[in-house]
């Protein structure tokens, strides 16, 4: 039994012997130490000084932008009168008797711009309206009336008589608009009133290509459907910078990208429209060079008596600025001059052969008007023109850029009647002879001999 007793401890004791060993020599000692401080602030003085320390901002909060806005944005509804014919029933009773009238209905958004009631929407919206019915937020309907339209960038202007003063957003500097910066729309898509999406913008001076004009958009990737038409795109102050006009989709509905109208250039139209019935455009007065594809725009070709060329600006010179606002493309000199008026001074910075020059340049009257469909060249009329034709109307065909196969051309012929209605203005002409609603045209017009010639377009 002693003998057994003997032979456990030993070995018991080997065991400790062994184990103290692996402890001692093998295994590496972890030591935790658990224990409470006072967080305290270091202090090291240093010469060196970072500014390129990125700005961290407090969470984006846009309810306060939202509350600003939302009541401002109303639902605009177009009814429209519209005929339809029906040519069996015509071959077999008659002509008109298969004809028949029915209420077209469309909806969209729109702008609360002043307390009076005034409110900016897009001319698409409204197009073609018989009638025009605008639903406040608090849902109360007012019957508006049609100010006046610009086709050309897509805004229109009506008017309600409300019985109390309105909530309105006012206008913001759209040239101030950053890149990234986060947006608010504000509209009615699908009928489904007062909804407000967020986004950023992704860019400016955007040119959406295969329409006839020129444009400027802010796009942003906020959700924009069909019914956000002429509703509101505001900044987180709640100012309005935009009017959402567009999406670039294949199906019909928000794929993330959504443009709209620069507030700046909206502003000028609504103003020309209230004070001179339509919109005053100014140029000027270059010929671009359409080869270049460098950043800026470079001069072609300056007409005589130019405000350019009065300037200074010569054939060659690159557009960098304009009133200090960085001009990368031919859509963002188009911006900036949509926003100006006739007679505005602009200052134009241009690199000419290496050098930056500011040069103050007045802006002139548009008078060309480019039909694309005909490629035609129009303006208006002088009076000294009227006077030796004897006639008080007429727009003349300054340039006539189709090449037609018998080598012909109308260049200098004057458009006297479309479809039997006299003509006064290259605007109107123009914009009449690119859009979707012509279908058959006839056109009378005075050749150079002032004998009368009628063409027709189908």
């Amino acid at each position: 039994m002693k003998k057994t007793a003997s032979l456990l401890s030993i070995a018991i004791l080997g065991g400790i012997l062994t184990l103290s060993g692996y402890k001692l020599l093998i295994e590496k000692p972890q030591v935790v130490i658990e224990r409470t401080i006072e967080p305290s602030s270091q202090v090291v003085n240093a010469k060196f000084t970072n500014t390129n320390l990125p700005t961290i901002n407090s969470p984006t909060n846009f309810t306060e932008a939202a509350e600003k806005t939302i009541h401002s944005v109303v639902h605009v509804k177009n009814t429209a009168i519209k005929t339809q014919s029906d040519p069996w029933a015509e071959l077999f009773y008659g002509r008109r008797s298969g004809t028949r009238k029915y209420e077209q209905v469309g909806t969209g958004s729109g702008v609360i711009i002043s307390e009076d009631g005034y409110i900016v929407t897009n001319n698409h919206v409204i197009d073609g309206a018989s009638n025009l019915e605008v639903t406040l937020n608090n849902q109360k309907k007012y019957k508006a009336e049609l100010i006046g339209t610009d086709a050309e960038n897509d805004i229109a202007l009506l008017k309600i008589k409300a019985d109390a003063k309105l909530p309105y957003i006012p206008f913001a500097n759209s040239d101030a608009l950053k890149i990234g910066e986060w947006v608010l729309a504000v509209g009615n898509p699908y009928n489904l009133t007062s909804t407000v999406t967020a986004g950023i913008v992704s860019a400016k001076g955007r040119d959406l290509k295969g329409n006839t004009n020129v444009d400027s958009f802010i796009q942003t990737d906020a959700a924009v459907n069909p019914g956000n038409s002429g509703g509101a795109l505001v900044n987180t102050r709640g100012e309005l910078v935009g009017i959402n006009t567009a999406i670039t989709s294949r199906t019909g509905s928000f794929i993330g990208y959504s443009f709209a109208v620069p507030s700046n250039i909206a502003k000028k139209v609504i103003e020309d429209l209230m004070q001179f019935g339509r919109v005053q455009q100014s140029v000027l007065g270059i010929n671009i060079d359409p080869k270049y594809s460098e950043e800026g725009v470079r001069i072609g070709g300056l007409p005589d008596q130019s405000g350019a060329k009065n300037a200074g600006l010569k054939t060659g010179d690159i557009i960098k600025k304009v009133n200090n606002v960085k001009i990368s493309k031919f859509s963002d000199l188009a911006g900036q001059l949509k926003a100006k008026r006739p007679g505005d001074f602009v200052n134009v910075t241009i690199d000419r052969n290496g050098s930056l020059l500011d040069k103050k340049v007045k802006l002139s009257k548009k008078n060309l008007f480019r039909s694309v469909e005909t490629n035609l060249d129009l303006r208006d009329l002088t009076k000294a023109e009227m006077k030796e034709l004897g006639i008080s109307y007429g727009v003349k065909i300054a340039q006539d850029n189709s090449q037609r196969t018998n080598g012909s051309s109308i260049k200098g012929f004057v458009i006297t009647k479309i479809n039997n209605k006299k003509v006064t203005r290259a605007e109107q002409v123009a914009a009449f002879l690119d859009s979707k609603k012509r279908y058959s045209v006839t056109i009378e017009m005075l050749d150079l001999n002032r004998e009368i010639v009628k063409y027709y377009l189908r």
